[in-house]
């Protein structure tokens, strides 16, 4: 069985911030790359007080990049509660999809693989 890692770097360092399995661990929904919390790393990232309110999926938090000598904000995004019919994306932590300025997307395939790559 073929599965596909995403992963997402940060675009200065080349830093993994999230990584999982297509369909297991991330989910694409809207332009963006949903992760369960347990596949991003949040040593460089922030969840932040400043919101969006959605008028589908709720109230977004913004979740800023802070590497010392490079910050960025705005690079990810959860929501803590969510509207009706969206409780899929509660609690995920997600990046847009494709390359940003300050974060890229990987995609790689693998065959049959038993073990999820992490590279944290």
């Amino acid at each position: 069985m073929n599965r596909e890692i995403i992963t997402i770097k940060a675009s200065h360092y080349e830093q993994v911030l999230a990584s999982g399995v297509a369909e297991e661990h991330v989910q694409l929904f809207e332009g963006a790359w949903y992760f369960a919390r347990d596949r991003v790393d949040m040593t460089y990232l922030i969840v932040t007080d400043r919101t969006y309110i959605c008028p589908y999926k709720g109230v977004c938090y913004w979740i800023d990049l802070d590497m010392g000598d490079r910050q960025a904000q705005n690079v990810a995004f959860t929501y803590f509660d969510v509207n009706p019919g969206y409780e899929f994306i509660r609690d995920k932590i997600a990046f847009y999809a494709g390359r940003r300025e300050a974060t890229y997307e990987e995609s790689v395939a693998v065959v049959a693989a038993d073990e999820t790559p992490r590279a944290w």
